[in-house]
């Protein structure tokens, strides 16, 4: 379910239940040791998902530690990423040379609970939950958009070691199953992505997202007396609206 909202390059593996989680290497079952069983299991079943994604890059199974914010500590020159809620589990993967940011969350699909989206979301946003669950009330808009943000973090924060608030993202969601995420951190790293563009999924209990930031591949040098390449912008980051990204939307200055 989770490769219908990724870009081509992310490799995934997904679970619904934890009848089947491979053993775990020592070092990851001793950061399980005196959790509850239900914790143990979904931990384990969620290592068995990103080792399988790793495989089909073709690298063998080996601990997948936490490190600073507790993401996962993937391979030299992989990024990834890691979810999982009541009935799901799932990991992603890709090449470095392929995708430079991967974020995804799971959610229930269902509302949040009564005082959250005010937590979360700023006026603009909360306004733009109440016209979309006008013209499409079966979707969980104000879930979304939570899940939007968790996904986003999870690709910001390996990349840049940085926290980045609910308030510091932006989040944009269109009905065509996509989404923008402009980002406005205080003192943000030199070269920091401004913004993310995301798809969500909703079927059945489950509600998906997912943001992705393709890796930039430097120019080959041009032949001898052709026009110099384009400088600044244009050059490092690319076009200004990512592609998914939906129509009539624009980070803020």
């Amino acid at each position: 379910m989770i490769e219908e909202i990724l870009p081509p390059g992310v490799r995934s593996a997904e679970a619904f239940d934890d009848l089947a989680p491979a053993p775990l290497f020592p070092e990851e079952a001793a950061l399980m040791a005196g959790r509850w069983e239900r914790r143990r299991r979904q931990f384990a079943t969620a290592r068995t998902c990103a080792r399988r994604s790793l495989a089909e890059l073709g690298l063998e199974p080996a601990p997948l530690l936490p490190g600073p914010g507790g993401a996962p500590q993937w391979p030299a020159g992989v990024v990834g990423s890691i979810t999982h809620c009541d009935g799901y589990r799932a990991a992603v993967v890709a090449r470095t040379t392929d995708v430079a940011a991967l974020g995804i969350d799971a959610e229930p699909a269902e509302p949040l609970p009564h005082g959250v989206l005010g937590l979360v979301a700023s006026d603009g946003e909360r306004a733009a939950v109440e016209r979309l669950a006008a013209g499409r009330p079966e979707v969980p808009w104000d879930r979304l958009l939570f899940s939007a943000k968790e996904a986003v973090y999870k690709a910001w924060f390996p990349a840049t070691g940085r926290w980045l608030g609910f308030a510091d993202a932006r989040v944009e969601p269109s009905d065509d199953g996509t989404f923008l995420a402009c980002l406005h951190p205080a003192d943000p790293p030199v070269h920091a992505p401004t913004h993310y563009a995301g798809r969500w999924l909703v079927r059945g209990e489950l509600l998906l997202t997912a943001v992705a930031l393709r890796a930039v591949r430097p120019s080959p040098l041009p032949p001898a007396g052709a026009p110099a390449p384009v400088s600044g912008r244009a050059r490092r980051y690319g076009p200004e609206r990512p592609a998914g990204a939906p129509t009539g939307t624009r980070c803020p200055s």
